[in-house]
């Protein structure tokens, strides 16, 4: 094969492959394998060919955690509450901004039982609705750590029910610091 035979091949190669690959204005570019790019969509619930099980949504794999739901290594009770204050603390700096934070969600989702200043007296307790939980500055509360007060919001306590679906552990643990900054008389409301 000659060199200029061999130069036209080529010229005619690239011009071939710019001309499939590009497209001016709002004309639609050719594609090559467009179901790579545009695959088929399952809905979860629905059989799938595809997979092994013929599921789409498959079970995890055996030992995974999925993201941003820790084990909590604590079961319900008196014993494990007190190893969790043993154990437990609070993973999140005690820091103004956190605190707020905390005082924000102790407002959606503490506040109508224990009430503003955490002395048990929240609107549902004052309408005899529910038993009057006990008061933070109360000689038995005020000794719980950080780290049984986030036992307490994760697995409840007595009439008090989890909070474990409605706050995150993160949101659970600015409540903590909000409760023992705050309300245990850490420092000043």
């Amino acid at each position: 094969m000659t060199r200029a035979l061999q130069s036209s091949i080529a010229a005619l190669l690239m011009l071939a492959l710019g001309a499939g690959c590009g497209a001016g204005g709002n004309e639609r570019a050719r594609e090559y394998m467009p179901d790579m790019a545009r695959g088929p969509a399952y809905k979860a619930f629905a059989p799938n060919a595809a997979t092994r099980t013929g599921l789409t949504l498959q079970r995890p794999v055996a030992g995974t955690i999925a993201r941003g739901r820790l084990p909590f290594h604590y079961g319900p009770g008196e014993v494990e509450a007190a190893r969790a204050g043993r154990e437990l603390s609070n993973p999140l700096p005690i820091a103004p901004a956190t605190i707020e934070d905390g005082r924000g969600l102790y407002q959606t989702y503490c506040l109508i039982c224990h009430g503003a200043a955490g002395k048990g007296d929240g609107p549902l307790a004052a309408n005899g609705k529910i038993p009057t939980p006990p008061a933070y500055t109360s000689e038995r509360v005020a000794a719980f750590p950080p780290g049984r007060i986030f036992h307490v919001l994760t697995m409840g306590s007595k009439k008090m029910p989890s909070y474990a679906a409605l706050l995150a552990p993160g949101e659970r643990w600015k409540v903590v610091a909000y409760v023992s900054q705050r309300l245990q008389g850490a420092s000043p409301p």
